[in-house]
Parts: structure tokens; sequence; C-alpha cells
């Protein structure tokens, strides 16, 4: 299948004609078809694919309080190298760090070709006014992050004013330039699979060029539902537009097992062209210790023990 097209950077999907034709969503066929994806069992050597595109799709994250710069570089370290016994293991896609520890990571990662990512808006409420979130977002890009992962104004949208969403990620697209824009709907707090959908879209019109599940900081944080909901917003906006958006599930997702049924619901959902870094990733923190030790285990037969991977 050829590489669908990309609309040039700044396209605005136009929301208002839309909203009234967003429909609903079938809360038991969305759970049912992603319980049905999720007991999907593949063959050895598909599984270890799975485990290296996982690990490839990685945002390896630290949004802690407790975060030093030192914390950051080893945390960057690992994201080049996963396990340093092991040289076939690939580099993740990204680290995901606070902006004042963006320099920090991006000293580290030098021109390793892992990106630097970095939150903002607010991040994690989003209760700030936009001059600030623009202005943070604003120099999140300035101090180099490759991408930028916003939080979206809950509060706005459970009182119904969409076009403030939409404006604030329009505003904080322009902002952040040539940096790539994850726009994270915190889906734990919206209520509905209706208002997760309507949040998607709300996003991909203001300018995502991802839509992310959650924060990782509330429960529930990614579902595989939700991100079933999430993915056929992506598929229904391509269908119509032609417009390619990434997806991120985030928080929660802590082993292989879990993120194989993800790749599974994607493969199913988006088919092979999305099955790609550039067009998908998790965020987690815990997630990449078990895939390597499941990578251990297809390789030597044996399980092994959290004593055998690098402490994050």
């Amino acid at each position: 299948m050829a590489q669908a097209p990309v609309l040039p950077r700044g396209f605005e999907l136009p929301l208002e004609p839309r909203l009234p034709r967003i429909g609903s969503v079938d809360q038991v066929a969305v759970e049912e078809r992603a319980a049905d994806l999720s007991r999907r069992s593949i063959k050895r050597e598909s599984k270890l694919f799975a485990l290296d595109l996982a690990v490839r799709m990685m945002d390896l994250t630290t949004l802690e309080g407790a975060d030093t710069p030192g914390k950051v570089a080893a945390l960057s370290s690992k994201a080049m190298r996963p396990d340093p016994s092991d040289l076939t293991v690939p580099p993740v896609a990204a680290v995901c760090v606070y902006p004042n520890l963006v320099p920090h990571a991006l000293e580290r990662v030098g021109d390793s070709g892992v990106k630097v990512a970095s939150v903002a808006t607010a991040f994690p409420s989003g209760q700030s006014p936009l001059d600030i979130k623009v202005a943070e977002a604003a120099r999140v890009a300035e101090l180099g992050a490759h991408e930028v992962d916003m939080v979206i104004d809950r509060g706005a949208f459970l009182s119904g004013n969409y076009a403030k969403v939409y404006d604030e990620v329009r505003r904080v697209k322009e902002a952040v330039g040539d940096a790539h824009l994850k726009v994270i709907l915190e889906t734990g707090e919206l209520g509905s699979y209706d208002a997760v959908r309507k949040a998607s879209l709300v996003a991909i019109a203001g300018g995502a060029d991802f839509i992310k599940t959650s924060t990782g900081k509330i429960t529930p944080a990614a579902t595989l539902p939700v991100t079933l909901c999430m993915l056929e917003v992506i598929r229904d906006v391509h269908d119509e537009t032609g417009l390619v958006i990434g997806m991120k599930p985030a928080g929660g997702i802590r082993t292989a097992k879990q993120s194989v049924q993800y790749l599974c619901l994607l493969h199913e959902t988006l088919g092979p062209d999305w099955m790609t870094p550039d067009l998908f990733r998790f965020g987690a923190s815990s997630l990449l210790n078990d895939l390597l030790m499941q990578r251990q285990k297809l390789a030597t037969g044996r399980y092994s023990g959290p004593d055998y991977v690098t402490v994050d």
C-alpha cells in the first residue's frame, strides 16, 4: 500500500461543519472488538518482531517532581542503548521529560537519533491562561525539544466550549513551529467514548500531529477500548481527508503482553502503514524492562529477573 498523503503543515480540518456529523460510539461494539483483538496469539518470530517494534515505538518517560539532570542523563543513556549486553536491541523513539530538563536530555542523546519530547501547557492539569500555555510551548521549542506533548483544557471541553479547546491547540501548534505536536486528551476525565471521539476530532482539527490518551497521572489512563476509539477517528479522518495522524497510548502500559495487544489493535484498525514509530508511540516508564526480559526469554528459553536489566 502506498504511503498515505500528508497534507501541508498548518492544514486545519474544518471543525464546525463536522461536529453535527460526529455521531455516537457503540460502547458494546468497541469494547467487544478491543477484547477480541487482545486475545490474538502470534508465533515466536512475529512476537520477536513485535517486541522490537514496541521498543522502537517507546517514549521513555520520567515526569516526577524529584527528576534531576542525573536521572534524565541515565534515562537518555538507556533510551539509546536499552540493553548494554545485547547491541541488537534497538533504541527507543524518544525520551519525554519536563521542560527544564530538555537541555540535559539533548546533551546526552546527541545525534543518536533518539528524540527529546517535553510536556507543556500546564501539564498535567492544563489549567493556566492561554498566553502562559502558548509561551511555555514556544519556550520548550526554543530549548530544542523535537516533540511537544500538550494537554487540552478538559474543563473547557466538558463545559462544551470546543472552540476554546480548538483555538488552544491551534495556537500551540503555531508556537512550536517545526516541533511535532502531541495533544493529550486525558481520556479518563472525559467520561464517555462519545466525548473521546469528539475531543480527538477537535485536537486533529486544531493541528495535532499525534493524539494521546493520557498524562499518566490519573486512573484510568490508556485502555484498549479508548485507544480503539481514537484509532477509528484517525482512520475516519484519513479516509475523508487523506490526513495522516499519529497515536500515542500512555499510562498503565507496563507489560510486553499489553504492548503486543495494542500493536494488534493498531494493525487491524489502521494497517501496516501505521506500524512505525513515526505514527505510533507508547508513553511508558516501566514497560521497557519487561520488553527486555521477554526478549531475553525468547533468546535463551529462560526467564530473567529485573536484576538482569538496567535500572531506569
